[in-house]
């Protein structure tokens, strides 16, 4: 058996991600710019607070407080945050972000995900995460993707092992967020492991799975590897 130890890995630094804009058949994702996405993105969310529930942010009383917030985000250097686009409207109804990152280990998270109303469940949502997964292993190098939420939060969990995650545990009392304790579920994605998960996306993102009104013929989880379903 190969000893990790004993056989070092020859290794070079990923690079560190820069703004950059993704396009897919039915997303765009392009760097967030509170000048340009405040007020789409208010317009997306207004009267829906629930969207913030497991968020480190908000909920927002007003499209300035968001804009102030988004302009943080924009000016941020801890994450790059990425406005999600659908083709559909041309207009942003969300935003994700890649996070705590760490090039020289080739680690790097994707986290801060806010999906209004209009996004959640769409083929848009999925295609956004499936090119930022693309962009961090094909364009990037990183060895290792996470994605980290409240243990709380079912249907974050649930949605990290349909995109293929594999859940590693919980951390316990990780955090206190809005004056509250979080254990924290962490997932994985390593860069052996990508290559299948990018067929099962393209598979599942292809015009071809989809009915004449946009339902799935097949689901994502059908083409993952099994370890994931």
């Amino acid at each position: 058996m190969t000893d990790p130890v004993q056989n070092p890995l020859t290794w070079s630094p990923a690079p560190h991600p820069r703004p950059v804009t993704l396009r897919g058949r039915t997303v765009t994702l392009e760097p967030l710019v509170a000048e340009y996405h405040s007020d789409d993105l208010w317009r997306a969310i207004a009267g829906h607070d629930e969207v913030w529930d497991w968020l480190f942010d908000g909920p927002y009383a007003s499209e300035t407080a968001l804009r102030h917030d988004l302009e943080a985000k924009q000016s941020g250097t801890a994450a790059l945050f990425l406005a999600i686009i659908p083709v559909e409207t041309g207009k942003a109804a969300g935003y994700s972000s890649f996070m705590r990152i760490e090039p020289a280990h080739g680690v790097i998270e994707v986290g801060n995900i806010m999906l209004s109303p209009s996004l959640q469940r769409t083929t848009a949502a999925t295609e956004a995460m499936y090119l930022m997964a693309s962009h961090v292993f094909d364009h990037l190098g990183y060895r290792r993707y996470e994605w980290k939420c409240n243990a709380l939060n079912l249907p974050s969990r649930r949605a990290a092992q349909r995109l293929g995650f594999t859940f590693e545990g919980i951390f316990r009392q990780h955090m206190v967020i809005k004056g509250r304790s979080r254990d924290s579920a962490w997932f994985s994605m390593l860069d052996s492991e990508w290559p299948a998960r990018k067929h099962a996306f393209e598979a599942w993102l292809a015009p071809a799975n989809f009915d004449e009104s946009g339902k799935q013929r097949k689901a994502l989880t059908a083409s993952q590897p099994e370890t994931t379903k």
